[in-house]
């Protein structure tokens, strides 16, 4: 089965699993790539929606990690985070400046538009930033969401083209409404939202009996999570075929040897 996919472009962040994470709790699926991916990879992907993550970069850094500007042509939902909106303003037009105050740590944010991924959210609210360079101005076609006392574009939306830029983290849990935009985003994509742990065991169980349709297939099992899973989801795609070969590594707790065999 096919699921809806959102392509997350990543440029260092410390978070980019983490909003990976985010997204497939709200049921959708993801794929994690480099941040100058070309967009006709992503294209071929049939990706509902893109995010581009935050980065240690400036975008005024030589060798920057830089986005394939064909990806805002694409015509589907981006959502840029901290680093990630930074590029998307400078490609779009817009202006970025380098700041004399870092912005790191929680920070209030005062909602001056209650629309887009910020509908529903109190007027003032805590958010986690991380960042240096900031948005002089938004590009032609966007308006402002938020600001904070050191940032004057902390969010911004463009309705037409449904880019969506945060100079903030959603993805953290210090940022207490960041699951609400990460949700109000994902309906901008029209998400199904249907992929749960049952539709990825039928996933992968149909993956891995399209990739070994004959044939005997050895499996070393040591009794972690790991190795078990592994054997159980081939045992249940291929049956009799799997070998599960036991593998003790003179580590296992007393008794937990024979649980391990009596189990395969």
């Amino acid at each position: 089965m096919d699921h809806q996919l959102i392509y997350i472009l990543d440029f260092g962040s410390q978070y980019t699993q983490l909003i990976a994470r985010r997204l497939r709790e709200l049921g959708v699926k993801t794929v994690i790539d480099r941040g100058d991916v070309r967009a006709e990879e992503i294209r071929r992907s049939g990706a509902i929606g893109v995010v581009l993550s935050g980065g240690p970069s400036s975008v005024f850094e030589e060798g920057a990690l830089q986005v394939d500007s064909a990806v805002f042509d694409l015509e589907v939902p981006v959502l840029g985070i901290c680093y990630g909106m930074q590029l998307m303003a400078r490609y779009l037009g817009g202006e970025v400046l380098p700041s004399d105050n870092r912005e790191y740590g929680l920070a209030e944010l005062e909602v001056v538009a209650d629309r887009s991924v910020l509908e529903g959210t109190p007027s003032r609210q805590s958010v986690w930033m991380s960042h240096g360079d900031q948005l002089g101005r938004a590009p032609a076609g966007f308006e402002v969401l938020a600001r904070t006392h050191g940032t004057p574009v902390a969010a911004m939306f463009d309705p037409e083209r449904r880019f969506v830029g945060l100079q903030f983290h959603p993805e953290v849990k210090h940022t207490p409404n960041g699951e609400i935009m990460l949700e109000h985003f994902l309906d901008m994509t029209g998400a199904a939202r249907d992929w749960n742990p049952e539709a990825i065991r039928t996933e992968l169980v149909e993956g891995l009996r399209n990739s070994v349709p004959e044939g005997r297939v050895i499996c070393g099992v040591s009794g972690g999570v790991d190795s078990s899973v592994t054997a159980v989801l081939l045992r249940e795609a291929i049956g009799d075929r799997l070998v599960p070969i036991f593998v003790d590594t003179g580590l296992l707790r007393k008794g937990e040897r024979h649980a391990v065999e009596t189990s395969f």
